[in-house]
């Protein structure tokens, strides 16, 4: 138990850490995995009852996945950059291909969770052994007694049944637990082509060279860290300026004066600005030369966010 829990906090404090996709995408795997075997050790528990054990079954599997996969668009910087978009600009420059491929990224990253909790789930078989037990027909077992019916099958995931049933029992664990697995294996196998053809297409319809696109990615990942960071020490100057102003005085670290000292600031960004910076963000080029952000374009000092004769948009999200 204590290893599972410091499993899930290591996978956390890298999670917040990590910037890079596949990283990011084998980390939350790995934490869907470590919480999965938590919650079948201390969590589930079959009611090995008719009717209930169908629904509970259906819901240790379902309920998780509906939960992570809502978290994992909550996480998504490009659902929020929507919203954002959609709040302020609309969708009228955006075309259906464009909108496709955004809802494709989103739903896309938000999957991977859910996907590995139903995967695991059905490689273990608990859940699936004790939604379906009760629906294994007694005609299918070989000199099954008559007077036993569902509710006694229903009974088989808790081991609670006559010793005469034991036999029984045992033949539809295994029965349901090849079944389980198997529908697990069959959606690893249809994730990864899905996920191969994926990566394939986004290649062959990419309008950047594989080295450009790493370029791309390193730009991305370096304005990141340098605007957060940015603008952390100017939100602080700022406040500090505006506690000093109302008090008198601030109390200031060696750290903090010396910022103060080095970085003076005057005021702040103006909301249109802001929004000029947010939002979502497809590839664009203006005269031949490309536009890697939307601070990169707001910096060139382009116009609108639509195609025009100058700029025109290449249909390529970040991934």
């Amino acid at each position: 138990m204590a290893a599972l829990i410091a499993e899930n906090f290591r996978f956390l404090s890298l999670f917040f850490k990590s910037k890079d996709v596949m990283i990011f995408n084998g980390l939350v795997a790995l934490g869907t995995v470590g919480s999965e075997e938590l919650f079948s050790v201390v969590a589930f528990n079959c009611p090995c009852s008719p009717a209930r054990n169908y629904i509970y079954g259906l819901a240790a599997i379902g309920v998780p996945a509906l939960a992570l996969f809502l978290i994992g668009v909550i996480w998504n910087n490009h659902t929020w950059n929507l919203v954002a978009e959609c709040h302020k600009r609309g969708t009228k420059n955006f075309s259906a291909a464009a909108t496709f491929l955004l809802f494709g990224s989103i739903m896309g990253r938000a999957s991977v969770a859910p996907i590995t909790w139903s995967v695991i789930s059905l490689l273990r078989g608990e859940a699936y052994i004790c939604a379906l037990s009760e629906f294994v027909k007694p005609s299918s077992l070989d000199k099954f007694p008559a007077e036993y019916g569902a509710e006694v099958l229903a009974k088989f995931p808790c081991r609670d049944v006559p010793a005469n049933l034991t036999k029984f029992r045992d033949e539809v664990t295994r029965r349901l637990r090849y079944e389980s697995q198997l529908f697990g294996w069959l959606l690893i196998g249809i994730v990864a082509v899905l996920i191969f053809l994926t990566k394939c297409l986004k290649h062959c319809c990419s309008p950047l060279s594989y080295r450009q696109e790493a370029y791309w990615a390193q730009y991305r990942s370096n304005e990141d860290k340098l605007f957060r960071r940015t603008a952390e020490i100017h939100s602080r100057i700022l406040a500090a300026k505006n506690v000093k102003q109302f008090f008198g005085f601030v109390a200031l670290d060696k750290e903090e004066k010396e910022l103060v000292q080095e970085f003076p600031v005057e005021g702040v960004q103006p909301s249109p600005q802001w929004n000029a910076i947010t939002g979502v963000y497809i590839y664009r080029e203006n005269k031949g030369f490309p536009l890697y952000s939307r601070l990169h374009k707001w910096a060139k000092g382009v116009e609108g966010n639509g195609p025009t004769p100058e700029g025109h948009e290449l249909l390529f999200l970040a991934s």
